[in-house]
């Protein structure tokens, strides 16, 4: 139906009201709840004939139209958070529509369902998303990760439980962090600034000061990205000396690391190598905590980190460094399996060893495209107009 049709009639329904609302056709929103029962994992369906008697309010033979099955209207509830039979009701004017409290009820009613168990489901949903991203990348991943902050962040801001709120912002400062660095690692920066931004501020009703540090470091790399190299220093600077009173030893390692990268891309070689030794002198022999953020960080991971600063800085150790850590690696890190490429091949082309750096650059290359990381791309780019 055009916008001319639309404004020749008023709208059938409240659901035909909303649709219209969203500036599409009947087959344009069929084929947007289709890909959002994907995303959120709905069992639900709808086709553009079911759809059309539903927006009707009656059969083609004028008899009023029946409730869909419960899967469709579970869809149709969770995309426009009204219940089904508001959705079916005869839309007068919109403000009729709103006024009686009922997308308000039907959220509130939504999160009095999260309970530990389902918490413990929505954090199993987190680590495989972890997965899909280091192994894939966040080309993969990234949609399906700001599709959960979408649905996590209605549930937590219309719980009234004080402890499975907590634990809600715990996930959504997670999801935050991670949706934050992949949006980072596609290029996006100011997105990933944003993302990272919405983290901290509910990093704050999580009660955990941990997390609050974790999503403030992390947010300097968007610092490093646009070239503001002083203030990424100062903010990690302020935040391991804040960390030393409120996080485990785990994280102030890689609090130290993360300050190491931050002072070897302002050419600080011996600031960095001194950050490098008190990240590994912190770093505990168990590199689990179940009660903090996500740090993925022991000998390997932290030799990386370190030949990463040790390239930036051409310093001439770098390629034993990194040799030895990609030996070491697990292969379903590809992100970080594609940086280590790429510093390899930069300290090969600082020894003036170009052959062995051109066998490294193919390798990232391939990697990077695979992963769909703009940010890799970027720098495999740069590293080949050195090379030529």
């Amino acid at each position: 139906m055009t916008t001319g049709d639309q404004r020749a009639r008023k709208p059938r329904t409240v659901l035909e009201l909303k649709i219209w609302q969203r500036n599409q056709s009947l087959a344009e929103f069929v084929k947007s709840a289709e890909e959002f029962a994907r995303r959120c994992g709905e069992p639900g369906t709808l086709s553009e004939r079911h759809l059309k008697r539903l927006v009707a309010g009656q059969t083609t033979d004028g008899s009023p139209v029946g409730r869909p099955r419960p899967a469709t209207a579970r869809l149709l509830e969770r995309i426009f958070s009204l219940s089904i039979k508001d959705l079916l009701a005869p839309s007068e004017t919109a403000s009729a529509e709103e006024s009686d409290g009922s997308q308000l009820r039907l959220s509130l009613n939504a999160a009095r369902q999260v309970d530990p168990e389902v918490l413990a489901v929505l954090r199993d949903q987190l680590n495989n998303l972890r997965r899909l991203d280091r192994q894939l990348g966040a080309v993969t991943a990234h949609d399906e990760v700001v599709a959960k902050i979408e649905q996590i962040s209605l549930l937590q801001s219309h719980c009234l439980d004080t402890d499975i709120r907590t634990g809600l912002a715990t996930l959504l400062a997670e999801l935050g962090t991670l949706a934050g660095w992949q949006a980072l690692d596609l290029g996006r920066v100011a997105e990933s600034w944003r993302h990272y931004e919405r983290a901290k501020s509910i990093a704050l009703q999580s009660g955990n000061a941990r997390f609050e540090v974790h999503t403030t470091a992390e947010q300097s790399f968007a610092l490093l990205a646009v070239g503001e190299t002083n203030a990424a220093v100062e903010v990690l600077a302020a935040t391991e000396a804040r960390a030393r009173h409120v996080t485990d030893r785990l994280l102030r390692s890689w609090l130290a690391a993360a300050h190491g990268e931050a002072l070897a891309a302002a050419g600080k070689r011996s600031a960095s190598l001194r950050a490098f030794d008190r990240a590994a002198s912190l770093l505990p022999s168990e590199s689990s905590d179940a009660d903090g953020p996500y740090v993925v960080l022991d000998p390997v991971h932290l030799a990386r980190w370190r030949g990463h600063a040790l390239a930036r800085t051409g310093a001439p150790e770098a390629i034993d460094v990194l040799t030895s850590a990609l030996n070491r690696l697990d292969p379903t890190f590809a992100r970080a399996e594609t940086g280590l490429r790429v510093d390899l091949a930069s300290a090969f082309v600082t020894k003036g060893a170009r052959e062995e750096a051109k066998v490294h650059v193919a390798k990232a290359h391939t990697l990077a495209v695979s992963i769909g990381s703009t940010r890799q791309l970027r720098r495999i780019q740069k590293l080949t107009y050195a090379m030529f």
